[in-house]
């Protein structure tokens, strides 16, 4: 009885430590620029944009809807001859639609609808553009760029990564620093899965 007792204290008083370490200290912060990588905003000739969450009632999630807002501005920004959005279950197409409200033309834009994993955007997306010429740009969540810009380098395409800030917004707001350090910890087991895969 008193070892169980002493397992739980131990373990309330590690939870107790991990949180106040995620709450109070910028652990959070500092691990997602790691994974991030210097703040870039490279130009190129395609930019690729990531799906993240699936659409609800035809209506992209928070997650894809920063990403796509920030193609939008990445196109605005000129430069870009095209763009290509990945993701399946509706999610391109969703993708797509918002970036053509936005004023990016309908015939410059490509769609890849059937990925449901990094891994797989990087392997439909390489078979867009497989014979394609000029620099491609990657745009996708700030912590999820170690593993998205390893993944499709893997699968042969050289792609310069462009992240919006989504982890270092959400490490603004209190509240969400907890669920913003699961959100890491799910991708760093997703990062060691895909090393173990050779996927990266």
């Amino acid at each position: 009885m008193r070892r169980l007792y002493l397992t739980v204290r131990l373990g309330l008083t590690l939870l107790g430590l991990a949180w106040v370490l995620v709450t109070v200290t910028p652990l959070t912060r500092w691990y997602a620029a790691m994974l991030a990588g210097p703040w870039l905003e490279p130009k190129g000739d395609i930019l690729i944009v990531l799906g993240a969450d699936e659409p609800t009632d035809g209506l992209i999630g928070p997650v894809t809807y920063w990403r796509s807002v920030y193609a939008v501005r990445a196109w605005r920004e000129g430069g870009f001859n095209s763009v290509v959005v990945s993701g399946g279950n509706g999610l391109a197409d969703s993708m797509k639609e918002f970036l053509q409200f936005e004023g990016v033309p309908e015939d410059k834009i490509m769609v890849e609808r059937h990925a449901l994993s990094t891994r797989e955007n990087a392997l439909y997306t390489a078979e867009f553009l497989n014979h394609a010429a000029g620099s491609m740009v990657l745009l996708t969540s700030d912590f999820h760029v170690y593993r998205s810009v390893r993944a499709f380098r893997k699968v042969g395409l050289s792609v310069l990564p462009r992240f919006f800030p989504y982890a270092f917004k959400r490490f603004n707001s209190w509240p969400d620093r907890w669920p913003l350090f699961m959100d890491l910890c799910v991708e760093t087991a997703k990062i060691v899965r895909y090393r173990i895969s050779g996927w990266i």
